[in-house]
């Protein structure tokens, strides 16, 4: 089974997807396309998924280059392959590097890719509440600039995250929000229970693109919490006591 994955016509050209959790090998609650190097997950089936996710892109395996995750504003050049080893820790990757495949995990959080055709430069970025709160996306655009890509040219696409119908929040979160700008109240609903918001996380993170003069941003129309087939999810998991789970991969490249 072909590694299953979301495109958009705004990146048309350019080897890239939002994987889902099909068309992998792993097992149980990993099952199937977990492609995270972190978890508890079998190494080999983990090693498979993610050739079979470049191989859907039509890329050799060894074009993958990931990061070690932290929910922070950093953003790492990619110049050559990474190998899994000497992930870099950081929330976003950029290169003007034909053929290096760009690549974050996420099971919740919004997976941001970047492109600036004519200039060739492409990103791919982490953005959980944490770090879009903390700037990566804007980071992301400003390392991307220093390889010589335009603000006003790049596109950026919001892929598959927790929707705000799904993504229940309380106080602390929204004030934490708030407290960068007051205006951001517009990305909080009244939850279903007393002193709980519901967070609209993709728009939040489209409205920081759109004020850095992001040249075009879409978002994918798709919640990971709402879709226990095709999506994994962290909320969801949390929310039936489910043990550990899988991370499907979100990646970007120049062509070769």
């Amino acid at each position: 089974m072909t590694a299953e994955y979301l495109s958009t016509d705004l990146l048309a050209g350019l080897p890239h997807g939002f994987f889902t959790r099909r068309g992998g090998v792993s097992q149980g609650g990993f099952a199937t396309l977990n492609c995270s190097l972190s978890g508890q997950d079998d190494p080999g089936a983990v090693a498979a998924n993610r050739a079979r996710a470049m191989a859907a892109l039509g890329l050799p395996a060894a074009a993958l280059s990931g990061a070690h995750q932290v929910h922070g504003a950093a953003v790492a050049v990619v110049d050559a392959p990474i190998p899994n080893e000497a992930r870099p820790t950081a929330d976003a990757l950029v290169t003007s590097r034909p053929g290096l495949a760009l690549g974050v995990v996420t099971a919740d959080c919004g997976p941001v890719l970047f492109a600036d055709r004519a200039a060739g430069v492409v990103g791919a970025a982490h953005a959980g509440w944490r770090g879009a709160l903390a700037g990566i996306l804007e980071e992301t655009l400003l390392a991307m600039e220093r390889l010589g890509a335009s603000r006003h040219a790049i596109t950026a696409v919001v892929g598959p995250c927790i929707r705000q119908d799904s993504y229940e929040v309380g106080d602390d979160l929204r004030d934490a929000v708030l407290a960068r700008e007051a205006a951001d109240a517009r990305f909080f609903v009244a939850g279903r229970r007393e002193a709980h918001w519901q967070f609209d996380l993709a728009g939040y993170c489209a409205a920081r693109l759109v004020a850095a003069r992001t040249g075009r941003v879409a978002v994918i129309p798709a919640d990971t919490c709402a879709e226990p087939d095709r999506f994994f999810s962290h909320r969801r998991r949390t929310l039936a006591g489910e043990g550990p789970i899988g991370h499907q991969l979100s990646a970007i490249a120049l062509p070769a």
